[in-house]
């Protein structure tokens, strides 16, 4: 749908309501943060390991090519400062806000999935007889030929979380997002056969793919453990990014839904002050069908605002006076 310059939606302005609003979305999303954090204090289950699996399990221990502190960078602060610089050139908090809530789901949905799935599994790492056996020397029950590890309790831990890969379920699951969000906010798919927006939109997925391989490199990781995790992040992203806006090939995919319901009630109010309403005359003549029309369609909407339910009519108030000055105080407020 076509930006119809009716107001503007500013965290002064709308920001303590649309929060109110959502204030359960944030309390949950604490909660996930929560029980992601115990699954990563949890021991995993420790799958046996006999001693003919230890030749797929011998490979190098080293360290990360992208290390665990960069993955929310790149999955979660990159693309909200990309957000951040559309509400600053738009002034839509709602866009804004349903991008931050969306993509922090986003991450946290997977997360919880990705460590449940980890401790559940409990499948060993490539490099696992080095974080088993530091010194080299390997040692195997007499009986059922399992490994008896004598590495540090903590490494051998986070040996036993190898499917599926983190890295690459929280890179596709935030860079995901921020590919569905480009891609409305591009339009890319608008038929006009601009091919270089298919290339900006490519961009979040190959940065998500390359710290996948990292893994596989690093051998932390074997090929199916990021394959999974990549698949969970994206699945997880495209919910998450639909729950609040509509699909980038839609007429009306540039903003979010609320946003979109917003703009139809505040245009839907703006033509009703401006309507007229027909005569008995134009009724009996048949010229009067069109203004009785909207006249029944709008009508709905007063009674709506009446019992405290009208948020077009306030929003309308606001556009009115912070369209060129954004600093604008509501004298109502005290």
């Amino acid at each position: 749908m076509a930006d119809i310059p009716l107001g503007c939606y500013t965290i002064k302005s709308h920001g303590a309501q649309i929060a109110r609003l959502h204030m359960y979305d944030w309390i949950i999303l604490v909660l996930l943060a929560v029980i992601d954090g115990l699954l990563n204090i949890i021991e995993p289950f420790h799958r046996f390991v006999g001693k003919d699996m230890m030749t797929d399990l011998r490979y190098p221990l080293q360290g990360n090519t992208v290390p665990f502190w960069a993955v929310p960078v790149i999955g979660i602060v990159l693309p909200c400062a990309i957000f951040g610089g559309i509400y600053f050139k738009k002034k839509n908090f709602y866009d804004l806000h349903h991008g931050i809530l969306g993509i922090l789901y986003s991450v946290l949905i997977t997360a919880v999935i990705t460590d449940a799935i980890k401790d559940g599994v409990g499948r060993p790492r490539p490099d696992f007889f080095w974080r088993c056996f530091p010194d080299g020397k390997d040692l195997y029950d007499n009986v059922t030929t399992g490994v008896l590890c004598h590495g540090e309790k903590s490494v051998i831990k986070e040996g036993h979380k190898s499917f599926p890969s983190g890295h690459a379920s929280w890179s596709f699951a935030g860079l995901g997002f921020l590919t569905w969000y480009l891609t409305g906010k591009i339009t890319v798919f608008d038929r006009k056969g601009h091919i270089a927006k298919l290339c900006i939109i490519v961009l979040p997925l190959l940065t998500a793919a390359l710290v996948a391989v990292s893994r596989v490199d690093d051998y932390w990781h074997h090929w199916q453990d990021v394959f999974a995790g990549a698949i969970i992040g994206l699945t997880v992203a495209s919910f998450c990014y639909l729950q609040f806006f509509p699909y980038p090939f839609d007429a009306d995919g540039l903003w979010p839904y609320a946003y979109n319901t917003l703009q139809l009630a505040e245009a839907g109010i703006a033509a009703n002050s401006f309507s007229v309403r027909p005569t008995e005359e134009m009724v009996e003549e048949g010229q009067g069908e069109g203004g009785i029309a909207l006249r029944d369609a709008v009508w709905p909407m007063e009674e709506t605002v009446e019992e405290g339910q009208g948020q077009g009519r306030i929003a309308l108030r606001d556009a009115l006076r912070c369209e060129e000055d954004q600093d604008w105080k509501d004298p109502t407020t005290p």
